[in-house]
């Protein structure tokens, strides 16, 4: 019989292989750094016994933790390699930067987010499991992180109504970047971005949904 220690541990390997089953999952790389990561560490008490499940789960302030398959999905897209610089634009929970993290190191990663009180409970997530050298900024992400820039990827994590013109500036010359598009109400698609000598190219990989990206080159936040 599993241990409460052991529980979480047993769920996140039994998701793991569910989304290598599905196809979610197709390098071991990305199914050992969402092995690792321990998801129920960054989701309120409350949805805490769901952790594992393949959903979206309410973190408050409107927003949600991204669901597992959808994490995988973006994280596969992006190819990533040790040492890379990855801007994540969309803090939430703080889950998703922790995998980018087991990625490319936790120095490596910068992840914006606009509501104050979820980056700080990020943050505190984040250090708590080991991932604390991420870097949690509070801005508009729709505006990236010129200070920072070039990133080598580029991570959204909320629906856009197109790329923001920032972020394309601010993707590295042979970078990738990921990005849920559509209306705000409507149904989105997924868009993989590359680079190449200043060229961008774009590849959608199906229907999705996520909130919206409030922000100067995103929606405006509704009154």
């Amino acid at each position: 019989m599993d241990t409460d220690d052991e529980r979480p541990t047993r769920a996140r390997q039994t998701l793991v292989e569910s989304l290598r089953e599905r196809g979610h999952i197709y390098t071991t790389r990305v199914a050992k750094a969402m092995a690792a990561v321990p998801r129920h560490e960054f989701v309120p008490d409350a949805v805490r016994d769901h952790a594992y499940a393949d959903e979206p789960l309410d973190i408050g302030h409107g927003q949600v933790v991204t669901a597992p398959h959808l994490v995988a999905q973006m994280t596969e897209l992006l190819e990533l390699r040790p040492g890379q610089t990855v801007l994540e634009v969309g803090t939430g929970s703080g889950y998703h930067a922790a995998v980018l993290a087991e990625m490319v190191g936790p120095e490596n990663v910068f992840t914006i987010e606009r509501i104050p009180e979820l980056a700080d409970a990020a943050r505190a997530a984040l250090e708590r499991t080991g991932y604390g050298d991420v870097t949690v900024v509070v801005a508009d992400g729709s505006g990236g992180l010129p200070d920072h820039a070039p990133f080598d990827r580029i991570n959204v994590t909320s629906v856009a109504p197109d790329v923001p013109g920032p972020l394309v500036d601010q993707l590295a010359d042979d970078g990738r970047m990921v990005i849920p598009l559509g209306p705000r109400g409507g149904s989105h698609e997924l868009v993989l971005l590359t680079k190449q000598d200043g060229r961008i190219e774009r590849t959608n990989y199906g229907g999705v949904r996520f909130v919206p990206l409030v922000g100067a080159y995103g929606f405006a936040e509704e009154e």
